[in-house]
């Protein structure tokens, strides 16, 4: 095995993977439901913000044969057709999402430090509307995030 310094100048300097700046990056990837209808939201600076909560199961049930669900926060500040697309969606829609991820610290009314997770969606795609079965047993949250899906043909990648 060759030793670095015995490689030829050249071959070192071809090591170089980027010539920009380093960035941190914390980026996450949802697939949930949402948990209601997104909704428009004027911000402080006159733009619209749009904010939306999705439902993710997690993949192993407990002793009850129940999934838990982790609930995520999302803002998003998509303009054209993939804002009326995202506005449009009804409760217990099946997205995938990436989305930035920042954690913030802020202090409670009641005086206390809190930590929040806040997520800005950079992408997102409608994966399945759900299907309206009035025959169904179960209700709330549950029914939502066990809805039986119906597939979406074609719609929206931001």
């Amino acid at each position: 095995m060759q030793s670095l310094r015995s490689l030829p100048r050249a071959a070192s300097a071809a090591r170089a993977f980027s010539t920009t700046t380093p960035r941190h990056l914390a980026k996450m990837q949802l697939i949930g439901r949402l948990a209601d209808q997104p909704e428009l939201m004027p911000t402080s600076t006159g733009r619209e913000l749009i904010r939306y909560s999705l439902g993710v199961s997690s993949t192993q049930r407990d002793e009850n044969g129940n999934r838990a669900t982790s609930w995520f926060k999302v803002a998003s500040f998509v303009e054209g057709a993939q804002r009326d697309l995202l506005l449009s969606l009804p409760k217990g829609t099946q997205l995938y999402v990436e989305a930035e991820a920042k954690m913030d610290t802020y202090q409670a009314q009641d005086g206390t430090n809190r930590t929040s997770l806040n997520l800005l969606q950079r992408n997102f795609e409608a994966l399945a509307r759900p299907r309206r079965d009035t025959e169904s047993s179960t209700t709330g949250a549950e029914s939502d995030a066990n809805a039986a899906e119906e597939p979406l043909s074609g719609v929206g990648q931001s």
